[in-house]
This record gives structure tokens, sequence and C-alpha cells, in this order.
């Protein structure tokens, strides 16, 4: 599947939805962003489920001030409208595996419970 581009008008309609989004936070000029680009784009083609999308934080920098993103790259992880996990570095295949393992092994009720939700 191919990514999403995410811009302040679309970004909660596609975050807010049920299933898992995983959103990579780059800009061009930046080096780790370039490596870690066909890391997501090789995990995108092996998980049709999970939307893949992408805010390039030159473009967008009022996405980047509300989710206070300091350094990029930074991978959040949505799971069901919530943010799970949101961590800043250009993630090897292997952990970008794990973690959306981890994404999807989530007992949403109990995380939602722990927020108060």
């Amino acid at each position: 599947m191919a990514t999403v581009t995410l811009t302040a008008e679309n970004f909660d309609e596609v975050a807010q939805g049920e299933g898992i989004v995983l959103v990579d936070f780059w800009a061009a000029w930046c080096g780790p962003c370039r490596r870690f680009a066909p890391v997501f784009e090789k995990s995108a083609e092996k998980h049709g489920d999970i939307t893949f999308a992408k805010v390039d934080t030159e473009a967008q920098p009022e996405l980047s001030e509300r989710f206070g993103i300091a350094s990029i790259p930074t991978l959040m992880a949505i799971r069901d409208g919530v943010i799970v996990f949101a961590e800043p570095g250009a993630l090897p295949e292997p952990v970008l595996e794990n973690v959306i393992e981890q994404v999807r092994g989530l007992d949403m009720k109990d995380v939602r419970a722990r927020l108060g939700s």
C-alpha cells in the first residue's frame, strides 16, 4: 500500500479512525529521514492493513508544533485514534517490525482505562 501524505487538513480524519496508523515525520533535507524512508516504504508493502502516512515537517509546521516534534525522523503509532508510541530516530527494519507487532498486540480497552478515556 502506498503511503498517505498527511496535512493539517486531513490528519485528524486519517488518525481518528479504527485500526493502526504509522506516521513518519520527516523533511527532505534530513539525512536520517532519507535513510529511514525505504524501511518505512518496505514495511508499508508488507502490512496492507495498516495506514502508513508521512508528514513533511517543512510543509506542515503546525503538525510538528501540535505534537511537539523536536527531532526528525519521528515515528508515531496511532491505534484506534490513540497515540500509543512516538519516538525520534531512524529505526532499522527489525525494530520497526517489532513496534508494529507490539502495537498490534495492545489491549486497547486496557490502554483507554490507563488513559482514563
